[in-house]
């Protein structure tokens, strides 16, 4: 059992960073530390490091945290039983490739061997 402080961003570490860039302008200080605290023991990448020292000394600097819930989700998208189903049916059937492209050109295409 962990009794780690859960991360103030839902799934941080699958976020793209472009998510984060957006995502961290809504955390405190406190918030961004444990971030820095986080990402320094795991992935340590240095892109991240640097958003998260930067948006900490725009707070040290005067800048507010920006209204919005981080907890409401990650930006990813949700799991869903939409879509077409994969089924052996549905896969294509075994080919060779095409001369050139062209079917024509290509007389043993798609037979037994």
């Amino acid at each position: 059992m962990s009794t780690e402080t859960p991360l103030p961003l839902p799934d941080y570490d699958e976020l793209p960073f472009a998510n984060l860039q957006h995502q961290v302008r809504s955390l405190t200080d406190d918030q961004l530390e444990r971030l820095v605290t986080h990402e320094r023991a795991h992935a340590n990448r240095t892109p991240v490091l640097e958003l998260l020292r930067v948006r900490r000394q725009e707070l040290a600097d005067g800048d507010v945290p920006a209204p919005g819930n981080q907890q409401e989700g990650s930006g990813r998208p949700a799991d869903s039983d939409s879509g077409s189903p994969v089924s052996p049916a549905a896969a294509a059937g075994p080919g060779g490739p095409l001369r050139h492209g062209v079917a024509g050109q290509t007389p043993d295409r798609d037979k037994p061997h």
